[in-house]
């Protein structure tokens, strides 16, 4: 493999990027380009249908979620923004976006997602086919988790399960998302203890950055040793099918978002 010099910085308003992320399919989306040069995305349909996003503090997770997340957005999905740390303020008011940022907010959101997630899994498949693909992207995920099971401690009655039931619908999300058009991009290190799998059996991309080799093993075992963790803003490693590709993500502002969104068929935006 030949690498190339990538960018220091992949801008959505750089020449011809933004027709490249239109003329993709339905279903798939633009993560970057790689060190050899290649477009480097996820393809909801062809494998794994949720996406893990690790990094360190400033490492990007939050621009990798917006960038994916206002993608399928544009291709007309629909999309559930858990948003704690409220990073994603660019989510608040956009058509065909649930934005919740308190730990109660997103209980009960994912309270919601276990109840549309089973009325999907009920339709025929060509009503189903029919119906927008539904987003879950969920940002700070390990203290999100902590806290939605600290909330439930606390409200829950003597007869009601002990597991956290919006804990328990975002586990049902990631093993039959699949079938319901239900895709999770979350943010963070989920322990398989909480989510009951390990990242490679649930997650078919990992988006690693500046991660210790320990969290690397645990969330890409399949992947072999750690890299050199890179200094560059927006650049990390895509985990897929095994491969690592070093790769620089796409750089997309909030107003970037709001403005594709909102006005796509003005070139300007």
């Amino acid at each position: 493999m030949t690498k190339t010099a990538l960018p220091t910085m992949l801008s959505f308003t750089d020449p011809g990027l933004r027709e490249q992320i239109e003329a993709l399919p339905e279903g798939t989306v633009l993560i970057g380009v790689s060190t050899d040069g290649r477009a480097v995305a996820v393809d909801l349909d062809a494998e794994a249908p949720h996406v893990l996003v690790s990094t360190a503090t400033g490492g990007g997770s939050t621009t990798v979620l917006r960038s994916l997340t206002a993608q399928f957005l544009h291709q007309g999905a629909h999309a559930l923004v858990l948003d704690p740390r409220v990073s994603h303020r660019w989510a608040k008011d956009l058509p065909a976006v649930t934005h919740r940022g308190n730990t109660v907010g997103i209980h009960d959101a994912l309270v919601g997602l276990g109840d549309e997630l089973s009325r999907r899994l009920d339709l025929p498949d060509t009503q189903l086919a029919a119906t927008p693909r539904l987003i879950v992207s969920m940002d700070s995920t390990n203290s999100t988790l902590h806290q939605l099971t600290r909330h439930w401690e606390t409200i829950r009655d003597t007869d009601d399960p002990r597991t956290s039931p919006a804990v328990t619908a975002l586990e049902a999300a990631l093993w039959s998302g699949r079938a319901a058009r239900v895709h999770v991009l979350l943010d963070g290190t989920p322990a398989s203890n909480v989510l009951g799998a390990a990242p490679h059996e649930l997650f078919g991309t990992v988006i690693l950055a500046r991660v210790t080799a320990t969290t690397w093993q645990r969330l890409a075992p399949l992947a072999g040793p750690a890299p050199t963790p890179g200094k560059h803003h927006g650049r990390g490693h895509v985990i897929q099918h095994g491969e690592v590709h070093e790769t620089q993500g796409i750089w997309m502002t909030d107003a970037d978002v709001i403005n594709w969104l909102t006005d796509p068929q003005d070139p300007e935006n």
